[in-house]
């Protein structure tokens, strides 16, 4: 028999070990997919899918439909976050970037939500200032590697795509979206449609049949990339710190690179590793570096 407190912790632990590895491990199952899918098209697919199954199922809970402006609201948020911010990493992925350097340049994301944040008047402090430089400085050293070199476009468009799903990140904690789950179906779902719809404006179109493992790749990101995780993280997000619960972001390059290179073949030159410590080091210290280098606090002399 489990304890109350075992019953607790274990889906706390669950949720966390999903976003660690399976938010982790979509990077590569994007790389598998673009294979034979086009990569708009394919994260089309993937966000429609997904929208369309979990909002049935949160209508057939007795969840309430989203009003028209939190629909807005939703959509706006699945552009920023899905449309663009994982779109674009998808077209990167298809240009040949690799999903490990991918998902470390994606990593910056919590250094470019502090800038964003100064938009609403929330001052950084030294340390989180340090984490920023930090990062840049990671920033640069990757750019300037092996698998980034020769490829600018890429990188331009994951940096792109990390900063917009950063904006969006601090924009929808500001605006009213539709309550818990119902927030991410409806993102999905208007993301979903824009990108299928910048698949046709693009011309994308498939010239053979998806592979096998295109399907499975694709089938991956439908039910544990976007169903699963973001159900993880909205428990996440109402249950633990939120130092913790975006802890993600400094260990997903991890699994991502171990992943890209056990897998895929790729492999990172020593100034991409030491990019990817620096990157993952400016995280730790902008989300954990408060809880890292706390000061003591100050005793209070005693009222003779």
């Amino acid at each position: 028999m489990l304890s109350q407190q075992n019953r607790h912790l274990l889906p706390l632990i669950g949720a966390l070990f999903t976003l660690y590895i399976v938010w982790g491990s979509t990077y590569f199952a994007i790389r598998v997919g673009v294979a034979s899918w086009p990569p708009l098209m394919m994260a089309g697919i993937r966000f429609l899918i997904a929208g369309i199954i979990l909002f049935v199922f949160l209508l057939l809970r007795g969840h309430a439909l989203p009003t028209l402006k939190q629909w807005a609201a939703a959509g706006t948020i699945g552009i920023l976050l899905l449309a663009v911010g994982n779109g674009l990493v998808t077209v990167a992925e298809h240009q040949d970037v690799p999903s490990g350097i991918a998902a470390v340049m994606v990593a910056t994301v919590p250094l470019f939500t502090l800038c964003f944040s100064m938009f609403w008047g929330i001052r950084n402090t030294k340390l989180e200032w340090a984490g920023i430089a930090l990062g840049l400085v990671g920033i640069v050293l990757l750019n300037t590697g092996n698998n980034l070199v020769g490829n600018p476009t890429g990188a331009l468009l994951i940096l792109l795509a990390s900063a917009s799903w950063a904006f969006g990140s601090v924009l929808g904690s500001r605006i009213s979206l539709p309550a818990g789950p119902m927030a991410g179906a409806a993102e999905m779902l208007v993301a979903g449609v824009v990108l299928t719809i910048a698949s046709q404006l693009s011309g994308e179109h498939l010239d053979k049949m998806p592979t096998f493992s295109g399907f499975m790749a694709l089938g991956y990101l439908i039910v544990f990339g976007s169903m699963l995780a973001i159900s993880a993280y909205m428990f996440l997000l109402k249950n633990v710190r939120p130092a913790v619960a975006t802890s993600y972001a400094y260990v997903n390059p991890v699994v991502a690179v171990l992943l890209g290179v056990g897998f895929a073949g790729e492999s990172l030159g020593p100034r991409e590793w030491m990019a990817l410590v620096i990157i993952v080091s400016a995280v730790v210290l902008v989300t954990l570096g408060k809880y890292l280098f706390a000061r003591p606090a100050k005793v209070q002399p005693a009222v003779k």
